[in-house]
């Protein structure tokens, strides 16, 4: 648990055109004004290590001098440029090799993209440049690199295809160094937090895979489910020998011997979010309402479906609506959808490890609502035990740096026979109108410009 926390509001500035963007500067000086809070609190003195999770997929496009072109690109941006790969591309053999599909969220669509604006002499993640801000030196981790869609997952460097679409050599990229790699504080920073002087900083964890590692997830009998924002379902294994990967599944690293396997769904804690707001709902959870029941059912599209599924941002549906039904109808119907989305991502990675996999939770939307966790329990028709720290990926990129393996440390939740027999039931018609919902939503001929 945490002794203290300090915290730095950032939100993307969004624009008509599919912007979304970070301004770099006042995200590295919002983290380094949570470290003088500490610092004025007391809370920098007997720290041992220092470790980063930090978002996969940002790109900021870099001069001769380092210095920044672009604000902070996150995975939410949606401009990019078709690919430009020949008739004898392999997608499904570049996917299989880097876990990772053309698509916009990475380095493989962006930079071309940003080439066609600028001329970039280099380009860095946001996690490298806040490691570079604190340490002097631009390095990137082997876990932050896999999240670019470049790197050879097996080899653990830049692959030389990735590369090639991308347009760059890997001296444009950040060097990868292991992961047991430390850098130290720089000067400039000793007077500002004297107590972190020679203390060793780690390279970033992608905060998927600190989020497994911090809920418990952290061996591939496991599968972690963390519903934030958005939610994933993932499992965490060797590299070496790791299973073949399926098309609809990613694969990262985590770090130097282990990957993570898993699939990512578009609406979750924004869903539920929004849901709350536009029905103004005085209660976020839908006791009066019964898990698996069958009067409405949503499919929750609302942001589309991740790759390489093809269903862009609006196409969300509500089926069986009747004037008897209310806004707590409508929240359970989502809530309800959303979990059985990511069974769908559970059931295959049931079938990739080759058994029922045991089921941790964590995540600020899991620790929201105890409905909904009564209803992923039921959708799982397995137990489920719920973390106990809210911060899993701050846990998990410790547990990364020092080698540590976290219980979970929470309650354990059966599922309800009736509720879980309700859900079953519900399965085929739910799966049926998600059919619907796919073939009547408007398929994008390029799916890299997915949300």
């Amino acid at each position: 648990m945490p002794g203290a926390l300090a915290r730095h509001k950032v939100t993307p500035a969004y624009g008509a055109a599919g912007e979304a963007t970070l301004d770099l500067h006042n995200y590295v000086e919002g983290l380094l004004g949570c470290l003088d809070e500490l610092q004025q609190n007391g809370h920098l003195t007997g720290i041992t290590d220092i470790v980063l999770s930090s978002q996969w997929h940002s790109i900021v496009a870099l001069d001769n001098n380092g210095a920044a072109l672009t604000p902070v690109i996150p995975w939410v941006d949606t401009r990019s440029v078709a690919a430009a790969v020949g008739s004898d591309f392999d997608e499904h053999a570049f996917h299989a090799r880097t876990g990772a599909w053309l698509h916009r969220l990475y380095w493989t669509r962006r930079i071309p993209w940003l080439r066609s604006l600028i001329s970039p002499a280099a380009y860095a993640g946001l996690p490298d440049l806040v490691l570079e801000r604190l340490t002097g030196v631009r390095v990137t981790s082997v876990s932050i690199a896999s999240g670019t869609g470049t790197l050879d997952l097996a080899s653990g460097t830049y692959d030389d295809e990735a590369l090639a679409v991308a347009g760059v050599s890997a001296a444009a990229l950040p060097p990868i160094v292991p992961t047991g790699w430390t850098g130290a504080l720089s000067a400039e920073y000793a007077r500002r937090w004297p107590g972190l002087v020679g203390v060793p900083i780690h390279p970033p964890t992608g905060d998927g895979a600190a989020s497994n590692v911090g809920t418990g997830g952290y061996d591939e009998s496991t599968a972690a489910v963390t519903v934030g924002t958005s939610a994933a379902v993932r499992v965490v294994h060797p590299i070496e020998d790791a299973p073949e990967l399926p098309w609809e599944l990613w694969r990262y690293r985590v770090d130097d011997k282990r990957a993570v396997t898993g699939m990512a769904f578009s609406a979750a804690g924004n869903l539920h979010a929004w849901l709350t707001g536009v029905l103004r709902l005085q209660d976020p959870e839908p006791f009066d309402v019964e898990i698996g029941s069958s009067r409405v059912v949503a499919i929750p599209f609302q942001a589309g479906t991740r790759p390489p599924d093809t269903v862009p941002s609006g196409s969300g549906v509500f089926f069986g609506l009747s004037f008897d039904d209310t806004a707590a109808d409508l929240l359970a119907a989502s809530l309800q959808g959303a979990s059985l989305e990511v069974d769908r991502g559970l059931r295959l990675l049931d079938g990739l490890f080759g058994r029922p996999l045991e089921v941790v939770l964590g995540g600020g939307g899991i620790d929201a609502s105890a409905w909904w966790r009564r209803c992923l329990t039921a959708t799982f028709a397995r137990p489920t035990t719920t973390c106990s720290e809210p911060e899993v990926g701050a846990r998990g990129a410790a547990a990364v740096a020092l080698g540590l393996s976290p219980a979970p440390g929470g309650e354990t939740q059966k599922p309800v026979a009736a509720e879980a027999e309700r859900v079953d039931l519900l399965r085929p018609r739910y799966e049926a109108l998600r059919a619907l919902a796919v073939q009547a939503a408007p398929q994008l001929k390029n799916p890299g410009e997915l949300l």
